[in-house]
């Protein structure tokens, strides 16, 4: 199980749809992977989910993978938060 919590530094663009993206972007991985913000945590793979947890820039969540790639999702997942390119 690898975790971290990051803070949120999306781009402010109205073309990207940072949701769709992330979602995207987990379902890359073979890992269990979860997104927690406060008492809400949901599989970030599910854009339903997703968008029910919502991303606020400057809002801190926890980013929790497990699995065989669960490193590397956490560090893709995390860049794409933190504005670095994935």
């Amino acid at each position: 199980m690898k975790d971290t919590n990051v803070t949120v530094k999306l781009p402010k663009k109205s073309d990207d749809h940072p949701v769709a993206m992330l979602v995207q972007i987990a379902s890359r991985f073979e890992s269990r992977i979860y997104m927690a913000a406060g008492t809400r945590k949901v599989n970030a793979k599910s854009i339903m989910g997703m968008m029910a947890l919502g991303l606020d820039d400057g809002e801190e969540i926890n980013v929790s993978a497990d699995g065989a790639d669960e490193e590397a999702a956490v560090e893709a997942l995390k860049g794409y938060l933190t504005g670095i390119a994935v």
